[in-house]
């Protein structure tokens, strides 16, 4: 079983600065892509941006330039930094992977979830 856990969420005013980290634990072979994903209640999840192995980074439009995601292969761990926050940057926060685990099977995993808040 794999487990992600984020961590580094919170309140900031806008313009300010937050880091987000996700960690995936349990029996991984090897983790693919690494997404982090936002959600508004009464709206649907929304893709904010992902890595890939081997270092290609995807963003959407609504972020590039102000967030960037990176990770941590030796400690199976995401970030995703963002920079000059805007109220509607207020969400839930969630970071998906998609991993092999060591007996070979493929799945999607996800985290619980953190709360960014940034007012205005």
């Amino acid at each position: 079983q794999v487990q992600l856990v984020e961590s580094g969420g919170g309140l900031v005013q806008a313009g300010g600065s937050l880091r987000l980290s996700c960690a995936a634990s349990g029996s991984i072979f090897r983790i693919n892509g690494m997404c982090w994903y936002r959600q508004v209640p009464g709206k649907q999840r929304e893709w904010v941006a992902t890595s890939l192995p081997g270092g290609r980074t995807n963003y959407a439009d609504s972020v590039k330039g102000r967030f960037t995601i990176s990770r941590d292969n030796a400690k199976n761990t995401v970030h995703l930094q963002m920079n000059s926050l805007k109220p509607e940057d207020t969400a839930v926060y969630y970071c998906n992977a998609d991993f092999v685990d060591v007996s070979g099977a493929a799945f999607r995993s996800w985290g619980q979830g953190t709360q960014v808040t940034v007012s205005s």
